[in-house]
């Protein structure tokens, strides 16, 4: 049978040409063939103090635990527990909190799994103490304070906006109807079925034995995250070998009605930004004749994709110990028509006066609730998007300006009277306009 993806020799070189780049610090990488057959490469480092780099290297998977909380709710819905339709609100403590509603009406499940339920990305009232572990002290209590407080800006299914929040709050509502922890649900109900010994939230003392060391995309080791009260939007932390299994059962033919539920979170439910589609937090992507349906997530020192063609029965993983996105990686390796991403080109810092850079201090939100702070300190100007760590911007002219920690550029918009307007934030491929408040 012949293979679809690459040899083992140009996957091999394709990784290691990212750490040789600084792209990246280590990746692992598997990939599933439609026989079933394996295979894992492995390039870089596993930072200080660490077990050998490779197959049994435990990252942290962020948001791709997002895929999870859905395939719990199609499972919990197919065992009749649960309606899609259920509102949000009859699910939650009575008198504890009050979920928004808007024009009548409320929000459901399935808008929650399909980020359409007009939440926010993330609560207005998230205010972490420690920037290194920051979802580490938001509370339920805080949440509902939050939830019970918000007015939503639009109709409930009007348009899609990616929310942590929201499912973060699908998670805890499915463990609370199912009377356990998060953790709890996830284990029975989807990672004990499958063999996936070795992923978890609270790791085990094998796991913690192979944990890798997250980085931020400057080298630097940076602490691990943990997320007690948004677990199902990105708490999970595993290795390739159990996410390989994963990726198989949720690919070829189904054998049981975990993967009946799991091919039900593949349908397509309403379009994301345009130009993907979601499913049950699948996200959909076409690629000529073909489509890979797949999902990323990162956390402050790593970066995890998975994904696959389940009408091929191929698909790929990509776990980092870095912060770099190296989504394009596991994309192309699934169909050769989504192409690499580019290396970034090299930047030269030159100098601009502070007087200049004193004219582009202040605040630009690039969503209601995610605004991007533009502050100076003796010389230095500094750039922190809510909720995430102050980084250091390097100008390439006194308008345009690029960072180190993570692949993103900057530049402000100076209007004909001579005054900042707003910025333009580019990042992973995306322009991202933001006025001056």
């Amino acid at each position: 049978m012949q293979h679809h993806f690459p040899s083992d020799d140009a996957i091999q070189a394709l990784i290691q040409s990212r750490v040789d780049e600084n792209r990246a610090i280590g990746i692992v990488v598997g990939v599933l063939e439609a026989d079933g057959t394996t295979r894992i490469f492995a390039a870089g480092e596993a930072g200080p103090g660490t077990q050998p780099f490779g197959e049994r290297s435990v990252f942290e998977i962020g948001s791709t635990t997002k895929v999870f909380t859905a395939i719990l709710l199609a499972d919990m819905v197919a065992k009749s527990e649960l309606s899609f339709n259920d509102p949000v609100a009859k699910l939650l403590p009575e008198g504890e909190v009050t979920m928004p509603a808007r024009n009548g009406k409320e929000i459901t499940l399935l808008d929650l799994a399909t980020h359409r339920s007009a939440l926010p990305g993330m609560p207005e009232n998230f205010s972490p103490a420690d920037a290194t572990n920051p979802y580490a002290d938001y509370t339920v209590e805080q949440m509902y304070e939050f939830l019970s407080n918000h007015e939503l800006r639009r109709d409930i299914g009007s348009e899609a906006e990616y929310s942590n929040l929201g499912v973060g709050l699908l998670g805890h509502v499915l463990a609370r109807v199912n009377g356990s922890s998060y953790e709890e649900l996830v284990r029975v109900r989807i990672l004990d079925p499958l063999g996936m010994n070795n992923t978890a939230i609270t790791l085990s003392d094998d796991m913690r034995h192979w944990l890798v060391k997250g980085h931020d995309q400057a080298g630097n080791v940076v602490s691990n995250w943990d997320i007690p009260t948004l677990a199902g939007a990105g708490a999970l932390r595993s290795d390739v070998s159990d996410m390989l299994k994963f990726i198989a059962a949720n690919t070829g033919a189904a054998g049981s009605p975990l993967e009946e539920a799991m091919r039900d979170s593949h349908d397509i439910r309403g379009s994301l930004d345009g130009n993907v589609e979601i499913g049950l937090n699948w996200i959909i992507m076409p690629a000529g004749e073909d489509k890979v349906i797949w999902h990323s997530g990162g956390t402050g020192g790593y970066h995890a994709f998975i994904g696959f063609d389940a009408d091929k029965g191929v698909g790929a993983i990509v776990l980092t110990n870095s912060s770099h996105d190296t989504d394009d990686i596991g994309l192309h390796l699934i169909n050769s028509n989504l192409p690499l991403r580019e290396s970034p080109a090299e930047r030269t810092e030159v100098e601009v006066s502070a007087e200049v850079l004193e004219t582009y201090v202040g605040e630009y939100p690039l969503a209601a609730e995610f605004v991007l702070t533009i502050t100076v300190d003796d010389g230095t100007i500094w750039s922190q998007a809510t909720g995430q760590e102050k980084l250091q911007m390097y100008p390439e002219s006194e308008t345009e300006f690029f960072l180190k920690e993570v692949d993103a550029q900057i530049t402000f918009d100076i209007d004909d009277s001579g005054s900042v307007a707003g910025l333009v934030l580019y990042q992973g491929g995306v322009e991202s306009p933001a006025p001056k408040q």
